[in-house]
């Protein structure tokens, strides 16, 4: 089966119920053929994990049409719009932006962006980095975010960006939502970070309409864990979203952010059974706590060494067991082949609510700001050659992205949090500035510093001989 036959065979099961599971065993076979059976230089146990994510996001998306979570007009716009121009890419203006960087800079552009355009937020949950009281909360104007998402589609390419916040529902500017943003670019596929409560049945109608987007709700747990770190009453609210979603034939995913408080229900088959069998999300992201800034409190919220490793188990069981998707953008680095930040091909860059461009969402320094770049007439592509995304990307190639036969630990991918020393002393550079206190808290506390290298340290004596042994001598 040729590549460009996908989109028809995938719009055939969508079309056809009673042969729905005999094309998906096609399209799946093709998956397993094409990322391990290939020529590919990638570890024999990457491909392999590559193909279960795949396969796991085949197969939740299918189990939703099935049970009718999922309307098939709406999942037939995003064959055209998500698998052809992002994952097959046949739009031709996509290879002429791709060449024309390239010539331009020497080097492939990022794959996509992460865009906060605003800090607004009716919830205040406890140890986000986005938090801020209503009257600070900035929030960038409509033009500048129509602007950077222009250049991201015609300089970049890219048929794909991430919305976060504050909350994006929240989002309002010159009269214009960012539902206005999804219906101009079209034929981009959004992904957006959202607590959920602000999903209604006509935003659910709308997103509909739209096609083009899918809401990654976030939750701690269940009820319990969930009202108390995003405030009582929260989850009552987040699965009537589920509702709304479910009813209008949108697909849906979870985010859910690993703690100390929720590490255990995280590593229980319950909470994923929950969400993908009873709820109906196509996808779940876990992160786990980055602590920004050096309060107690705040640090003892992060999961130890010792449970992150089991979440790596866990993501292993979930990927090949259940079959469900989901991806910890910790553990999980083998599916990207390393760090995927500092704009790299494949990767991408963080833009927050102030305008200023970090490398990642987790990175609390910048050097460029989108206000200052458009000033200069510039754009968001001259951000990328700052001696900081710079020294970021030398990192991830000598950290293994220039050898897929012989990297380094991809099981600890992320270089602030994994490799906090390396990163204060190799990557960040002088002129770098905090994004707020609690940041520049971070630069000056030794006792930061030391809990991160200390973490790091035994982190990397879990790790260091399951890669060894399960991924580099197999």
């Amino acid at each position: 089966m040729k590549e460009e036959f996908v989109p028809s065979i995938l719009v055939k099961m969508v079309n056809h119920k009673h042969l729905r599971k005999l094309l998906s065993k096609k399209i799946d076979d093709y998956i397993y053929r094409n990322i391990v059976n290939d020529d590919s230089d990638d570890l024999h146990r990457v491909q392999l994990k590559r193909y279960q994510f795949l396969s796991a996001m085949l197969g939740c998306v299918t189990r939703s049409m099935d049970k009718g979570y999922v309307s098939r007009d709406v999942i037939r716009r995003i064959i055209d719009v998500f698998v052809q121009n992002n994952l097959i890419r046949s739009d031709s203006s996509y290879e002429q932006a791709i060449k024309s960087f390239e010539d331009k800079y020497g080097e492939l552009p990022p794959t996509f962006i992460v865009f906060s355009p605003t800090q607004k937020c009716n919830l205040k949950c406890i140890g986000c980095y986005a938090s801020s009281s209503a009257k600070t909360a900035a929030t960038i104007p409509f033009p500048v975010v129509d602007r950077v998402v222009g250049e991201v589609h015609d300089i970049f390419g890219s048929r794909f960006i991430t919305i976060s916040g504050g909350e994006p529902f929240m989002y309002s500017s010159q009269g214009k939502t960012l539902l206005d943003i999804f219906q101009k670019y079209s034929d981009m596929f959004f992904l957006v970070y959202t607590n959920g409560t602000l999903i209604n049945r006509d935003v659910a109608h709308r997103l509909a309409e739209l096609s083009n987007v899918t809401p990654a709700i976030s939750v701690e747990g269940f009820e319990k864990e969930t009202d108390y770190r995003r405030g009582k009453g929260t989850y009552s609210r987040i699965l009537q979203a589920f509702e709304n979603l479910r009813q209008a034939g949108v697909p849906f995913g979870i985010s859910v952010t690993a703690t100390s408080k929720n590490v255990d229900l995280l590593l229980s088959d319950e909470f994923y059974d929950f969400y993908f069998e009873q709820q109906g999300a196509c996808y779940m992201w876990q992160f786990q706590l980055m602590p920004i800034g050096r309060g107690k409190d705040e640090m003892a919220l992060m999961v130890t060494p010792q449970r992150r490793f089991q979440l790596y188990r866990k993501w292993e069981q979930v990927l090949s067991d259940k079959k469900y998707c989901l991806a910890d953008f910790w553990n999980s680095g083998v599916l990207s082949r390393g760090c995927i930040a500092y704009g790299r091909s494949g990767g991408y860059f963080y833009i927050d609510w102030n305008g200023n461009i970090t490398p990642c969402a987790f990175i609390p320094y910048y050097v460029d700001n989108v206000y200052k770049l458009y000033e200069n007439g510039e754009t968001v592509a001259d951000s990328l050659f700052s001696e900081f995304m710079k020294n970021g990307r030398k990192w991830q190639r000598e950290y293994g992205l220039d050898n897929w036969k012989r990297p380094n630990n991809w099981l600890m991918p992320c270089s602030i949090r994994d490799h906090y020393e390396i990163f204060r002393n190799s990557v960040l550079p002088t002129e770098a500035k905090p994004e707020d206190v609690k940041a520049r808290e971070a630069l000056e506390s030794d006792e930061y510093f030391k809990v991160l290298k200390s973490y790091d340290r035994e982190l990397q004596n879990l790790t260091e001989k399951i890669w060894e042994s399960e991924y580099l001598n197999v």
